[in-house]
């Protein structure tokens, strides 16, 4: 288990093969309760290939000295990823 979020990750390996690689990750707040945006890619085995970037956000809570996974929204497509800049980009705007 992770006691720092610079230590949080969503890199998975199962039988040598590394089936969830984290590309990337940014922090977006820090404390009892941490958020992460992770930028990240899936292994095909039919394919023998990574797929395409994809994105989760994910809330983490410390217990006991210890970060605990809480929740998670994946971000399934670029079309997506777009959408939802388009609309924080908007509803920020609009509050400025």
């Amino acid at each position: 288990m992770a006691s720092t979020p610079d230590e949080l990750t969503i890199n998975y390996n199962e039988g040598g093969v590394d089936v969830v690689k984290e590309l990337d990750k940014r922090i977006l707040s820090k404390g009892a309760w941490t958020t992460i945006i992770f930028r990240y890619q899936e292994w095909d085995n039919a394919k023998q290939a990574y797929g395409k970037d994809k994105y989760s956000i994910r809330r983490y809570q410390k217990r006991s000295g210890e970060y605990q996974q809480k929740s998670k929204f994946n971000i399934s497509s670029p079309d997506q990823a777009r959408q939802l800049i388009a609309a924080l980009q908007e509803w920020v705007d609009e509050a400025e």
